[in-house]
Order: structure tokens, then C-alpha cells, then sequence
């Protein structure tokens, strides 16, 4: 059983994955927004190719210059909104090119991996930082695929899902964990053993701040725990965690949420971006400080989305549970995705729970990462998937 998961190609977890919606890198923050609203989705790959008439032409013609050079979603653009000059122009900080949204750090964060890579490659490049590994989808039957490609090659500049002549999907770590789970006996007994004997509590990075601080300064935390795909805690004076800020709820929000967080303090926050929509003393409280800062551009866009609220809420409804963890299509609806959003209430474990039990934890509340407590509650670490591979990946050495 181990010899056949030090086998496995990577290509066998692509089946049934969509292919990558992406945007070139010559496109706007504002096409990167529009086209997040319109497909639904949670992100969108950034290519070095342009996806117009003649470069499409091109690639089709054998050119195997496209690469996927990074990703982006609704909280880089809520992040990107949130400073002083951008609040002020919001429209013409729509017009910058969606390269400001990449960090400059962000090589090897998406990274390009061969279908018949084996799994442990895939977990190697996981741990060296890597958080999307960019897979060619296996190709179909020849007359399905020129159908496939004629009806791809008509589609609108940001709906391309066509690279190369192929398609591409993309592994995450919710993927490799999902496969480790169903073979876990082979790596018994690590996974009933308590997650404090595994050296797989993080106690030195942990992105916290204080519910009664402003939540401007925690915006570097924000894009941070974005780039870790973990949360920013919210804890009391005693160290005790409250909630999160989780880039998971806040990325099913709109672009003028930007106000919220430059605005109000990291526990309102918490409230404001909770599902159901913010409470209207809140809303109030935001748009009060955006007069007393001059900001009436970023006001504007609020009550545009307010507008959007009150006539798009009477179709508001239920939707899979695919589309409820972010992974499905639907549509985004005054500030919010139509998709059901977790809650900010923190998912949280004890250092004496199993390391399997953490991780079905994690998966079926569909988040990377559980946060550590005592039994009183004080946050002690957390414990995010890259962590819990690692364990893995040392297994399979030892097997």
C-alpha cells in the first residue's frame, strides 16, 4: 500500500476537477473583479499569455509560452482598495494592472508540476511554499477535444480555460490531505497520536491582533494569512480567542468592504463581515467615518452596493454544498457571494486531540488551518495542512 502512494501520478487527483478560469497578465484590477463576479469564482489564475483574438491564435499554433504566473480573488482586491489613496479613487485604482495584486514574493506559490509526477513530488513542492500546483488535465477523445477547443476559442477574452492546446486544473492542499485521509491506516499509528507529540503545532506564526484595535493596521496580517491560507485571530487582552478574521469569509464579500476594514475596529470587523449581511449600525458607523475622512468616493461605492442589496435580496437563495465552501459558480449577490459563507466563529482544537482528528475537523469545515486553545480557551498555536504533510511526508520515509 505504500509502495503504490509513493507511485501515485497526480494526474489520478485531477479527475473531475474543472478547468483554471483565468485572466491574462495584461488585464485591470477591474477586469480581475469582473470577471470574479460574473464566473463565481473563489479565484482566478493569472497567465503570461493574453487571451485575445491573435494570441489565441497563436498558442493554438503550438506556442508553449503560457504559464500560470500567480492567482488572484476578492480579498487581494478588497485588500489593494483599503490605503488612503485608493479609497479616495476607488475607480482608478480599478484601472491598475492586475500585476499589482501579485506579490512581488509570490514565486513558487504557483507552481507548474508534470501530470505523471508522483504524489510525494507534489507534497515536496507543497512544503517548499508551494500553494497551487498547476496540473495539465488528461486529454480527451480526439473529436470531444476539437469540439472542446472550438467552443473555448469562441469564448469571451476572460473566460479562456485554454493553454498550450490544453486545459489545466490546479491541486491545492485540501486535495492531498483528502487523499491521505482515505489511506490513512498506512501511516498508523501517527494518526491517532495527539498533535502535541508530532511537532505539528505552529506557536511561532500566528497572526493575531486584539478585538478593540483598528483593523487598518492588521491589513498586512489579512494578505499574510492569505498567502499562509490561514486566518487572523481575534483575541481578548488575556490572550483568549474570540474569532477570526478569515480571508475565506471576507473573499465571498464585494470590493467596497474595503471601507470596512479602514474604518472600524478588528471586532466590528468580525461582525460586519459575518454572514447575513453587516447590521445597519455598522453600515452606518462606516459611512459616518468616510464623511469625516472625505472620503465620498469610497461612500459612493458603498451605497452603490447597498443599492445592488435591496433590489437583488428577494432572489437570494440556498445553494449546493459545493458552491457553499466556495468551489462552485454562483453568482454574487449585494456583497456577498449567494453561496452560503461560514461564520467567524473560529474553528479550534486541544493539544491533546489526534492529528486524524484535526484533519477531518479542518476538512469538513472546509478551512486549511485549526487553531490551538487550553481548555480555557487561550490560543496556544495552530495547525494548518502544510504542517500535518510534513508529518506525512517523514512517515513515508520511515515506511
Amino acid at each position: 500500500m505504500a509502495v503504490s502512494i509513493l507511485a501515485r501520478e497526480v494526474s489520478d487527483l485531477c479527475l473531475g476537477k474543472p478547468a483554471l478560469r483565468c485572466l491574462s497578465v495584461s488585464a485591470t484590477v477591474a477586469d480581475a473583479l469582473s470577471a470574479l463576479k460574473r464566473l463565481g469564482e473563489s479565484y482566478l489564475s493569472v497567465w503570461s499569455c493574453c487571451h485575445n483574438a491573435s494570441s489565441r491564435t497563436k498558442t493554438a499554433a503550438g506556442s508553449d509560452d503560457c504559464r500560470c504566473v500567480g492567482k488572484v480573488c476578492m480579498v487581494d482586491i478588497i485588500c489593494f482598495l483599503c490605503t488612503a489613496e485608493n479609497l479616495g479613487a476607488p475607480a482608478a485604482a480599478l484601472q491598475s494592472p492586475v500585476s499589482v495584486l501579485i506579490p512581488k514574493t509570490s514565486a513558487g506559490i504557483v507552481r507548474h508540476l508534470d501530470p505523471h509526477s508522483s504524489l510525494v513530488e507534489a507534497i515536496d513542492l507543497i512544503l517548499e511554499g508551494a500553494q497551487n500546483l498547476v496540473i495539465p488535465i488528461p486529454r480527451q477523445s480526439r473529436s470531444s477535444t476539437s469540439s472542446r477547443k472550438t467552443l473555448l476559442l469562441k469564448a469571451a477574452s476572460f473566460n479562456s480555460t485554454l493553454h498550450n492546446t490544453r486545459e489545466y486544473c490546479w491541486l491545492t492542499h485540501e486535495d492531498l490531505i483528502r487523499y491521505l485521509l482515505n489511506s490513512i491506516a498506512i501511516f498508523a499509528p501517527t494518526p491517532i497520536n495527539p498533535i502535541n507529540t508530532l511537532n505539528v503545532i505552529d506557536t511561532k506564526n500566528i497572526l493575531a491582533i486584539q478585538y478593540d484595535d483598528p483593523a487598518l493596521p492588521a491589513l498586512p496580517l489579512i494578505s499574510q494569512s492569505l498567502g499562509s491560507q490561514t486566518s487572523v485571530a481575534i483575541v481578548d487582552v488575556d490572550g483568549k480567542l474570540i474569532g477570526e478574521i478569515s480571508p475565506f469569509t471576507l473573499n465571498c464579500c464585494d470590493e467596497s468592504f474595503a471601507a470596512a476594514i479602514a474604518t472600524l475596529s478588528a471586532g466590528d470587523l468580525m461582525a460586519y463581515i459575518d454572514c447575513g449581511g453587516p447590521p445597519e449600525d455598522l453600515v452606518q458607523l462606516v459611512k459616518d467615518r468616510l464623511e469625516e475622512r472625505n472620503l465620498g468616493a469610497a461612500l459612493e461605492l458603498m451605497e452603490e452596493e447597498s443599492m445592488i442589496t435591496s433590489l437583488s435580496s428577494s432572489s437570494m437563495c440556498s445553494s449546493s454544498s459545493d458552491e457553499e465552501f466556495g468551489s462552485g459558480r454562483s453568482g454574487r449577490l449585494g456583497g456577498y457571494s449567494a453561496r452560503l459563507v461560514r461564520r467567524s466563529e473560529a474553528i479550534v482544537c486541544y493539544p491533546w486531540s489526534s492529528l486524524v482528528a484535526v484533519m477531518i475537523q479542518a476538512l469538513a469545515h472546509r478551512v486549511s488551518y485549526v487553531w490551538v486553545v487550553e481548555e480555557d480557551g487561550s490560543l496556544v498555536g495552530i495547525v494548518t495542512f502544510a504542517g500535518m504533510l510534513k508529518v506525512f511526508r517523514e512517515r513515508l520515509n520511515s515506511i
